[in-house]
């Protein structure tokens, strides 16, 4: 392990230079495509819309009929609703009553709003200004039959959903899903169902992690709980490896474990030790494991709660995104609030603080949760953000301006 502070900024660029998309593919049903990563385009079939049709509920008309400066008189002679076209073509000072979403009826151009015009019997008067062609959605105005409507490496989200739906495409080409195996080490850590024991803790890093990957969309092996010993840790890691595209650790990290789990891992494959300039989180391990001409990445987190949540989210979620296919990769929405809390901070290293966003007098405000020690996890519970303190900022005063992450988008 170097004496240096790694800056966060090079250990993700570092993990990320490592980490290129999964192989293999599947084909889903597009109901169950959401959050999976497209892995081909999706080639529009027809074009969207398919046929030139009114934006408006108003009148269908032929804009040269109608007066620059005073009112027009137009007899109307059907209409025409969405799904049921009219069969005819507007003539020489005829207008067609039409629905939203409705065809545009042959001869037609402009559609008058209904609210701007005044209906005297079968005939509709129009008022002047009006624009050629407003209110008129065009025939492939969206899309046009042959054209990408969504390209691979697309995260899919809903809006992405209905649209394949909307193309009448039934089902999608995704990457595979990333599997993830999940690993709790140390002596002291006890699993669920386990009688309490002087000195042990209930093991919470790997629920906690399994569900910030399955939020994220892999697939998790769980692979338990290592034992401090050599045996154990080297039978826990070399049976996942090649069986998992990723593992991720928490404990056994810090400066008192690392020369112990070096040995280990030296034996599996080429990990590199950090000391990374940040709170919480400072140490972490990354690598690339092997057996039998199979790889596995391993993210050695940090074994404290809060700092296992943090060092997931800023270093392991863009790699394994980067897994996915995912491109480009979603990056967290950040943007700046009022601090409502002074916060002590020396520059040279980067802190997440855990915030409470709110929103007021139209603008944003954070406030730290309470207790910021990295074992405390209410502290994660009971934020909606992170306080994020970049590696220049020194003290930050009450009313001082800091970065924020929401939770919502990234946990």
């Amino acid at each position: 392990m170097t004496d240096r502070f790694t800056p966060v900024a090079d250990a993700r660029a570092h993990i990320l230079a490592a980490c290129t998309r999964v192989a293999g593919t599947q084909r889903v049903p597009v109901r169950d495509a959401l959050g999976r990563v497209l892995a081909a385009d999706v080639i529009s079939p027809v074009s969207v819309p398919p046929h030139d049709n009114s934006a408006m509920d108003g009148y269908a008309v032929r804009h040269a009929d109608l007066s620059a400066d005073t009112e027009t008189r137009l007899t109307v002679v059907g209409t025409a609703y969405a799904g049921h076209a009219w069969d005819g073509e507007v003539g020489l000072g005829q207008a067609v009553r039409i629905m939203t979403g409705a065809v545009m009826p042959r001869g037609a151009d402009t559609v008058a709003i209904q609210e701007t015009a005044k209906v005297d019997g079968d005939t509709v008067i129009i008022p002047p200004g009006q624009k050629a062609g407003q209110n008129r959605r065009r025939a492939g105005e969206d899309l046009k039959a042959g054209e990408a409507a969504l390209r691979a490496g697309r995260l899919l989200r809903p809006a992405d959903i209905g649209l394949a739906a909307s193309l009448g495409v039934a089902e999608l080409t995704v990457v595979r899903r990333v599997r993830v195996g999940v690993l709790s080490t140390g002596d002291e850590v006890m699993s669920i169902g386990d009688a309490p024991r002087e000195g042990g803790i209930y093991d919470s890093n790997r629920y906690t992690l399994t569900g910030m990957l399955t939020r994220l969309g892999c697939e998790v092996v769980d692979l338990g709980v290592a034992r401090d010993t050599r045996e154990a840790l080297s039978a826990a890691l070399e049976s996942a490896v090649g069986e998992v595209d990723a593992i991720i650790t928490s404990g056994g990290v810090s400066v008192g474990e690392a020369d112990f789990v070096r040995e280990i891992l030296a034996a599996l494959g080429e990990v590199t030790f950090w000391k990374i300039a940040m709170k919480p989180g400072r140490p972490m391990a990354f690598g690339r494991l092997t057996k039998g001409g199979r790889d596995t990445l391993l993210f050695g987190l940090p074994g404290n709660p809060v700092a296992t949540m943090i060092t997931f989210y800023f270093f392991a979620r863009e790699a394994l995104l980067t897994l996915m296919g995912a491109s480009p990769v979603p990056a967290p929405i950040r943007f700046d609030a009022i601090s409502g809390s002074a916060m002590k901070k020396q520059p040279g290293r980067t802190e997440y603080q855990r915030g409470i966003l709110e929103l007021r007098d139209g603008r944003w405000h954070a406030t730290v949760t309470g207790a910021q020690g990295s074992g405390i996890l209410r502290s994660m519970c009971d934020a909606n953000c992170i306080i994020v303190l970049d590696d220049h900022v020194g003290n930050v005063a009450v009313g001082d301006t800091v970065g924020v992450i929401p939770f919502e988008g990234l946990v």
